[in-house]
């Protein structure tokens, strides 16, 4: 894989996962920062993996290479049984690890069953060849581009706990069956339902799940050859009918694939955040028309140049990025060390740019660039545009993956 510069290492919250073991397990954390700088920079060689261990070559800042391992417990059969018999419950579970995820809800209820898929607290073994006895920056650049791999396919994971992929499904397909051909026979009065279900093979096949549409429907608009009522706007309703149909769209396909559908609810938000749910969810590319954003923007207390980043921050992340771009909190105690800590550890001594806090951003000095610390630990970029500053895109854990983000080409930051 090519270096990660500029970024973070797991996007995914299983890949995440798989950080935290190693980063809360090692006992020195100086080499799991030189081991995260090691893989940064592209130093670990071709990952192979196998149930039990992974293992790389991976080259030192010295040149000097060394063959890592890190090693994990494999599942037992009993396990592993269970872990299917769980799998096959939700027809979702098995499509989402198809399309390369981890349904979050499977993890959790193979944690309940004994089933550890994910690493826990030590559970990351590491072995090297440069003698170390615990995570070395070798070991740990390993487990960061294992992280990399996580994300792309969850079944690695589940192949370092002792089953390849094909024979996973294979099993999987086993314990699903097909439909029989011939009439299903019929059940002994007063069957427990639990029981029922279990036997899979007597119950009828399941409709083919209905087709999405592409994008939402476009709602019916006032007959203009009737005239509206005086207190009813045409253009406001219109705008209304199409964020109700965009709604109900994002609702659907939330059903459809047994996801979570985004933020549904307008009453959970004031009404100055539902303005701008409102306005980031303008159709087409023309957006809702002047007179309703004019409108938008002064039932929210806001301009329109201060509505305009409020829409921008919510598609980057709802209430909470709307938070981070209206609110100013001081950051004290430990969230202060650990805010520290976290921009401390994210570049090399001679590549950290000079900040400039205030609040809860760092401002990098001289230039047009911001960091923004959420309350829920995340690192928002912002850039100075015409005097204002501006969500700049989506947050990260890590501040120097979240300052990449930030174009370099904006108005000089005064």
């Amino acid at each position: 894989m090519p270096p990660a510069r500029g970024r973070g290492f797991a996007q995914t919250w299983w890949g995440r996962a798989w950080l935290a073991a190693l980063e809360d397990g090692a006992l020195d954390a100086e080499q799991v920062r030189t081991g995260r700088r090691f893989a940064r920079a592209g130093g670990v060689g071709a990952v192979s993996v196998r149930p039990g261990r992974v293992t790389a070559v991976v080259r030192g800042r010295d040149g000097v290479s060394h063959r890592a391992d890190v090693l994990l417990d494999v599942l037992s059969d009993a396990q592993w049984d269970r872990f299917l018999d769980l799998t096959v419950q939700r027809a979702g579970h098995v499509a989402a690890l198809l399309d390369r995820e981890m349904p979050a809800h499977l993890a959790e209820d193979a944690e309940t069953a004994g089933v550890h898929l994910l690493p826990g607290l030590g559970d990351l073994e590491p072995e090297c060849d440069c003698g170390a006895w615990d995570h070395c920056g070798h070991t740990a650049a390993l487990c960061y581009q294992v992280a990399r791999l996580l994300d792309q396919d969850p079944f690695v994971l589940l192949l370092l706990r002792g089953r390849p992929e094909q024979a996973l499904l294979d099993a999987l397909q086993a314990r699903g069956g097909a439909a029989p051909t011939e009439a299903a026979p019929a059940l002994p009065e007063g069957v427990d339902a639990a029981e029922a279900y279990r036997a899979g093979r007597v119950l009828p096949q399941l409709p083919a799940v209905p087709e999405l549409p592409a994008q939402p429907g476009l709602p019916p608009s006032w007959d203009t050859d009737v005239p509206p009522p005086a207190d009813v706007d045409p253009v406001a309703l219109r705008v209304l009918a199409a964020s109700t149909a965009a709604e109900a769209w994002r609702l659907l396909a939330g059903a459809l694939s047994e996801g979570t559908a985004r933020r549904s609810s307008a009453t959970e938000l004031t009404a100055a955040q539902d303005a701008v749910r409102l306005a980031a969810d303008r159709t087409g590319d023309a957006g809702p028309p002047d007179a309703v954003t004019h409108r938008l923007a002064v039932g929210s207390g806001r301009s329109p140049g201060q509505l305009a980043s409020a829409v921008r921050a919510w598609r980057l992340g709802g209430v909470a990025a709307l938070s981070v771009l209206e609110e100013e909190w001081s950051v004290e105690g430990e969230t202060l060390a650990r805010a520290r800590a976290a921009l401390q550890s994210a570049w090399d001594d001679d590549l950290r740019p000079p900040l400039r806090a205030r609040a809860n951003r760092w401002t990098v000095t001289g230039t047009s660039s911001q960091l923004r610390l959420g309350r829920d630990g995340r690192w928002w970029p912002y850039r100075r545009e015409h005097g204002h500053w501006t969500p700049a895109g989506a947050p990260a854990l890590d501040p120097a993956t979240a300052l990449a983000s930030v174009d370099a080409g904006g108005e000089d930051g005064r």
